[in-house]
C-alpha cells in the first residue's frame, strides 16, 4: 500500500478545519497508509526581522530534516515552487509509482515557511496556488488534492 506522510511544522489550531481534515483522512483511508506527523513550530516574534526569520526557519528545518523517512519522495510545499494541476499532480505521482516509489512525503512548513536548506532536500518544489494560504488551510487543501489524485489514476469519479 502506497505511504502517504504529511508533515506538518506546528499543531492545527484551526477547529473549523479539523472536520474536513478528519473526512479526508476517512477517505483516503482506502487508498494509503495516511501518517500526519506534526512539528514543534517556533514562536515568531513581533515584527521579526529577516534574521530572526532565518534563524526560525532554521530551527524548524532542523526537526523536519530529522523526521523525514527513510526511502521517501520528498515534496515541499513552496510559494515559489512550480504550479500543478489536478490532473499533473495525479500523473506524476502514478509516474512515480511507476518508478517504484511507494512513500511519498508533503512538507508544509510554519508561519515562516521552508528554509532553503529543507527546500534544497526535497526531490521537487510545488505550489497548490499563486494565492496564499494559511499553512493551516493548507493541510486541507493537500489532502483534497492528494484524495482527487487517487480518484483520478484508479478512473473513478470524483463528486463531493
Amino acid at each position: 500500500m502506497i505511504e502517504i506522510n504529511l508533515m506538518t511544522v506546528g499543531n492545527l489550531k484551526s477547529s473549523f478545519l479539523e472536520p474536513g481534515i478528519e473526512e479526508f483522512k476517512k477517505r483516503l483511508n482506502r487508498y494509503c497508509d495516511l501518517n500526519i506527523i506534526e512539528l514543534k513550530d517556533e514562536l515568531v516574534p513581533k515584527n521579526p526581522s529577516q534574521k530572526d526569520i532565518a534563524a526560525l526557519q532554521a530551527l524548524e528545518g532542523e526537526r523536519i530534516v530529522k523526521s523525514l523517512p527513510e526511502r521517501t519522495y520528498v515534496f515541499a510545499l513552496d510559494v515559489k515552487g512550480k504550479p500543478m494541476t489536478s490532473t499533473g499532480f495525479a500523473k506524476s505521482l502514478n509516474n512515480l509509482q511507476v518508478r517504484g516509489y511507494s512513500s511519498f512525503t508533503f512538507i508544509i512548513g510554519g508561519a515562516t515557511g521552508l528554509s532553503d536548506f529543507v527546500l534544497q532536500q526535497a526531490d521537487y518544489r510545488f505550489s497548490l496556488s499563486h494565492m496564499t494560504f494559511t499553512h493551516q488551510m493548507i493541510r486541507l487543501l493537500l489532502l483534497e488534492q492528494i484524495y482527487r489524485a487517487f480518484k483520478i489514476n484508479n478512473n473513478e469519479p470524483y463528486h463531493l
